[in-house]
């Protein structure tokens, strides 16, 4: 089964550029906004949108991330919710893959059969669920994948030459390789360290991988996509939204242009490595 992003990067590749990864909170700073938010991002030049599920005890997340998804909890957002933004997203846009990442305790409380059932009808296309091991495939990774939903896996600068046969073992669309050693926001990705692991991953895999962690700015964007076939950003844009909220964390007019202004830099940067590149 071909999904979503299976033919977002074999357009990509037709047309001969990277992809533009971008992340967001479900429910932030609400769900009205976010559903906002979501809808302005193609536009904006985002390629692919990764939907972060809110969730009370984050392992790889920053500070901005964590801040997002507490911010969507209190506003009411849940599993069920952010289904339902990407079913109202869907209604405008059939095309733009959309990749739920988060963690594996919602969707067991969820129950694994109804939540891949009702992420199918909705229209998601992939999953990175970041506390799940291969060895643990059993669990969500292979239902995932029967269900017709890529299961995107996470490499790191620490995964070396023996563990990576195993993580890229199921996995599919794309390989998300983390830039750095540590949470999201906390550090810039070093240029030439992820040459050097993108290539040593595609010795591996014909997948796309993308990079991210630690990309911030138009600049960093097109260094880092022109060493690989993708950049994501996630906390530069949780950043920008933050700061565009008023004193109590609430959207203002501003808060969806600030969002995607930014949005539109980057992917410019990200189109940049293209002829970067050449």
């Amino acid at each position: 089964m071909t999904t979503r992003i299976d033919t977002r990067f074999a357009q990509l590749k037709r047309e001969g550029r990277p992809a533009f990864v971008t992340f967001v909170m479900a429910g932030d700073p609400d769900l009205a906004t976010s559903l906002q938010i979501l809808e302005a991002l193609p536009a904006a030049g985002a390629d692919i949108i990764e939907i972060g599920m809110p969730f009370t005890d984050p392992m790889a997340d920053g500070p901005a991330i964590q801040a997002a998804g507490l911010r969507a909890l209190h506003a009411g957002a849940t599993l069920h919710k952010t289904l339902d933004l990407v079913g109202d997203f869907r209604k405008h846009d059939d095309a733009t893959p959309i990749v739920l990442m988060g963690y594996y305790n919602p969707i067991y409380i969820y129950g694994v059969d109804a939540f891949l059932a009702d992420a199918r009808k909705a229209g998601v296309d992939g999953l990175i669920i970041v506390d799940l091991p291969p060895e643990e495939d059993s669990e969500l990774c292979l239902p995932a994948m029967k269900a017709g939903l890529n299961f995107i896996r996470l490499a790191t600068p620490t995964t070396d030459e023996k563990r990576l046969p195993a993580v890229l073992a199921n996995t599919s669309g794309f390989v998300y390789y983390v830039s750095i050693t540590g949470i999201t926001g906390s550090a810039s990705a070093d240029t030439a360290a992820v040459g050097d692991a993108v290539a040593r991953i595609k010795r591996h895999t014909d997948l796309p991988v993308c990079v991210g962690f630690g990309i911030r700015t138009p600049e960093g964007a097109r260094a880092i996509a022109a060493q690989a076939d993708g950049a994501v950003v996630g906390s530069a844009l949780i950043d920008a939204l933050q700061n565009s909220l008023d004193a109590d964390n609430r959207a203002t007019k501003a808060t969806v242009g600030a969002v995607a202004d930014l949005v539109a830099a980057l992917a410019a940067g990200v189109r940049g490595a293209k002829q970067a590149a050449e």
